[in-house]
């Protein structure tokens, strides 16, 4: 749930639209100056009136932002400037262009409020779960795009393209949309310009689960798909280096468009790159390239599928506003709390909750306020049914509720009719959290990670619970033991780094008491080999060398909100397992090679990545890939970088095909099947013991 923060701002949230139509009306010469004009925008804000801020430009220009009552600018109107050239002008872009993004669901309704009957079949941003930030990809265990036409090109109703035949490695042969420019070695296979296109989009091994039934889109929907993948195509070839103001507002402009047509998951993958590509520029400390490559291939691959003409199911659409269902009558028990800090400016708690049959629910409070919203909201009162309990409380209690709402995520809603009441409180060693605890952690990620193949969009994975030995410190990681046969050694990873909130401090005491034995509730990291980002803490029963939590706290202590003592923990000392660390099964692996040339590309756009090409042999460079069994890896890595270099040219020296569509098509390829081989690298990392991982571990 957590994210990492953006860099505080003084100006209010925009809208991507009004950012985009800002850009749009500004000529080129002055486009050219905007990323320069945006520099220091930010530091110069200052109140103005009526709950405005205004930035000053000189002696003739006052650019004035006032916010509407959700806070965010979300209409023109809101954002003026005094000089003459208003409201064409660079000042008021340059504004514009330094503030925040507002996320689409900030803009909307409070989370929980009254939420009219989804009798809303018709329009197809109604339609499948809520869309959650986070990277991946849609299919089965590996996500690829599917065949189809060119974008812009309407196919006939009911019609969708069949995939192509499997190819050599393994691999199967799909299609994305978008003109056919030549081929890449072992990578493409030529196509007509106005005929379907075909890459290799999985990996050797892995097949392709049937998804849920595919919808057709409107003419409206292939348009906005269409349009988003030229934009995304676009600022791929340019990287972050050239990826400034002109080419973020049209991804804005496209996600618009997407918006419009009924296409919000494609509008929120596009807002994830566009926050990352200002991240990157700004140099932020939250910042990661990993992250963006990430949300480079979920749009890539988002719009790349919805143009071929077929959608691969509602989840493909998503919805913008969270559904909720009626629930009927709850008995639910708290498991911890998680705070929350979204890069919107946006903070609170979630308080996860439990029922007696295993289901998950939680409760949210997240509002505009940032980190000390995130503190307090810890201790707020739970708007839920007139309950008179704070989050606090309920963590650590529980909730008959009446008349219950229930997002399809599992979101408590606080309408009219709820109504609520306390129950005591359930300790972790009883039922229903005790079987929270009885499973190995190695099954429970094994099945969270089912359903991030089968919907990589969904919510982030549940909670599991796991019995563990603390092994020692690793940088500002926590390394324990699992407490079973042949368990593998374990990281902990603060599920937010945050130094205004407790979870690293916690940590790192916890680290000081080698050999003590816990119980944790977290969250697994599904990005990072045998990584458990925890929220929750407890004693083992009948442990000797464990927790001594006060009576109040029921067992456990939240991380993110309690601070753990010296008193909490167990006098004396206490014999440790082995503190060797193993192979990093993900990090050790060549890999490794195909991931720096992908975020190669990232950072410095197309020009990089075909730079790579000329200084290397890639058959050479890409060597241990094919050596270590990663042939398909290998292929599609040589694939990408000869068509990076591939800039055909005619006897005047003008590009005879200077779209980036071949380009984006290998890349995603590539992009896609490195995701799907470390998925079953992470996987591996939490089943295999160390001995078997010491053996059959891939080194550089």
């Amino acid at each position: 749930m957590s994210s990492e923060p953006s860099t505080e701002s003084n100006l209010p949230p925009v809208a991507p639209e009004v950012l985009a139509e800002a850009v749009e009306n500004l000529t080129a010469r002055l486009r050219k100056k905007l990323d320069a004009a945006i520099e220091g925008c930010a530091a110069g804000a200052r109140p103005g009136e009526a709950g405005g801020v205004t930035v000053r430009f000189g002696e003739d220009a006052l650019v004035t932002l006032r916010p509407g009552p959700g806070g965010a600018v979300t209409t023109a109107e809101q954002a003026t400037c005094t000089c003459l050239l208003a409201p064409r002008c660079l000042h008021r872009a340059a504004v514009l262009g330094a503030a925040p993004l507002a996320d689409p669901e900030d803009l909307s309704a409070p989370d929980g409020a009254d939420v009219p009957a989804p009798d809303r079949a018709a329009d197809p941003a109604a339609a499948g779960p809520g869309v959650a930030a986070g990277p991946g990809t849609a299919g089965g265990s590996v996500p690829g795009p599917v065949s189809g036409s060119v974008p812009g090109s309407a196919p006939e109703s009911g019609s969708g393209a069949k995939p192509a035949a499997g190819s050599a490695s393994g691999t199967t042969s799909e299609s994305l949309p978008g003109p056919r420019s030549g081929s890449g070695e072992s990578g493409t296979a030529s196509a007509s310009a106005s005929g379907p296109v075909s890459v290799l989009g999985v990996g050797a091994g892995v097949g392709a689960a049937p998804g849920p039934a595919a919808e057709v889109l409107t003419a409206a929907q292939l348009r906005a798909a269409a349009a988003l993948w030229r934009a995304a195509a676009e600022a791929l070839a340019a990287g972050v280096t050239a990826g400034g103001a002109v080419v973020q507002a049209e991804l804005l402009r496209a996600a618009h468009t997407a918006r419009l047509a009924g296409l919000p998951r494609a509008e929120a993958a596009t807002l994830r790159v566009v926050r990352g590509l200002r991240a990157a520029r700004e140099r932020s400390g939250g910042h990661r390239l990993a992250d963006l490559t990430a949300a480079f291939r979920e749009l890539l691959h988002t719009a790349g599928l919805l143009a071929s003409g077929t959608a691969g199911g509602p989840a493909l659409i998503g919805t913008v506003r969270r559904a909720y269902q009626p629930g009927g009558s709850l008995r639910v028990y708290g498991l911890c709390r998680e705070p929350v800090l979204s890069a919107t400016g946006y903070g609170g708690v979630v308080t996860h909750l439990l029922a007696a049959d295993g289901a998950r629910y939680s409760v949210s409070d997240v509002r505009p306020g940032g980190l000390a919203r995130a503190r307090g909201a810890g201790s707020a009162s739970v708007a839920l049914g007139g309950a008179a309990l704070d989050h606090a409380g309920l963590a650590r209690g529980g909730l008959r509720i009446a008349g219950a709402t229930v997002s399809t995520d599992g979101r408590l809603g606080a309408g009219r009719g709820v109504q609520a009441t306390p129950l005591r409180g359930v300790p972790w060693t009883e039922e229903p959290a005790a079987s929270l605890f009885a499973r190995p952690a190695a099954e429970s990620v094994a099945a969270r990670l089912a359903d991030r193949d089968a919907d990589p969009e969904g919510a982030d994975p549940d909670l599991i619970g796991c019995e563990v030995i603390v092994v020692g410190a690793a940088g500002e990681d926590l390394l324990v033991r699992e407490v079973r046969a042949d368990a593998p050694l374990l990281r902990l990873r603060a599920a937010h780094p945050h130094p205004e909130l407790p979870h690293t401090a916690n940590l790192r005491r916890i680290a000081a008491h080698p050999g003590l034995l816990l119980r944790v509730l977290g969250r697994p990291d599904l990005d990072r080999a045998a990584t458990l980002r925890p929220l929750a803490v407890g004693p083992v029963p009948g442990a000797q060398h464990t927790l001594r939590l006060p009576e109040e706290w029921l067992g456990r202590a939240d991380l993110g909100y309690d601070v753990l003592q010296g008193g909490h923990f167990p006098p004396g000392t206490a014999a440790a397992p082995s503190g060797a660390e193993g192979p990093d099964v993900l990090a050790d692996s060549p890999l490794w090679r195909v991931r720096r040339l992908l975020e190669s590309g990232i950072a410095g756009g197309r020009r990089a990545v075909a730079e790579a090409a000329r200084t290397a042999e890639p058959r050479t460079v890409f060597g241990p890939l094919r050596r270590a069994g990663f042939g398909t890896a290998a292929e599609l890595a040589t694939a990408l970088a000869a068509e990076a270099d591939r800039r055909p040219r005619d006897v005047f020296g003008r590009l005879t095909d200077p779209s980036p569509d071949g380009y984006a098509r290998a890349w995603l390829a590539a992009s896609t099947h490195l995701a799907a081989a470390e998925r079953s690298l992470v996987a591996a990392s939490w089943a295999w013991g160390e001995a078997r991982v010491s053996g059959e571990a891939r080194t550089r």
